[in-house]
């Protein structure tokens, strides 16, 4: 077992890149933890809902707004059995409404993180990765959050380099 744990949410389908639709087979997200896999020892573990947001975009962010104005902790299709064994996770998730997907706050409320690390990855089209961070040390009380990379998303196959940097920045490569 690797000492690090990538965990993700990604979404594919329709997506939005740029001011366009696109239907896409592998989320953004999904894209560039795929390329840090590459890179770095660790195992990854993909945040699915058991209710998966709609196929359709303008769907989906409704309903991804309508959970998060209701705080909601969406069911999962399934959780590791312990991250103890885990010195750092690297979380990645696309930006939801200024923050991250509701789904992701269940997993990390199902874990105790303290003395953990965590990176945050965040791929969005131009909104960063808003209040992510700052939601992460309230969900975490105890770990050391380090600063996020946000990823363009429509840029995700395209993001080795800046990765590369953060990777080795936060000491995994």
């Amino acid at each position: 077992m690797s000492k690090t744990l990538i965990a993700f949410f990604s979404r594919a389908d329709e997506n939005y890149f740029g001011g366009a639709m696109h239907y896409v087979k592998a989320g953004n997200t999904e894209i560039v933890c795929n390329l840090m896999k590459d890179m770095i020892d660790a195992d990854l573990f993909k945040i699915e809902m058991k209710t998966p947001y709609s196929p359709v975009y303008m769907t989906c962010i409704d309903e991804a707004k309508r959970d998060l104005r209701a705080k909601a902790r969406p069911e999962l299709v399934s959780l590791p059995e312990s991250i103890d064994g885990y010195d750092t996770v690297v979380l990645a998730y696309p930006n939801y409404w200024g923050t991250m997907p509701m789904a992701v706050f269940t997993f990390l409320e199902a874990f105790d993180f303290t003395g953990k690390t965590i990176l945050p990855l965040c791929t969005n089209e131009g909104s960063g990765m808003g209040s992510s961070e700052r939601d992460i040390k309230k969900a975490c009380p105890g770990a050391v959050v380090k600063n996020g990379l946000p990823v363009t998303g429509s840029q995700a196959a395209n993001a080795r380099a800046s990765v590369q940097r953060w990777l080795s920045a936060n000491r995994l490569l």
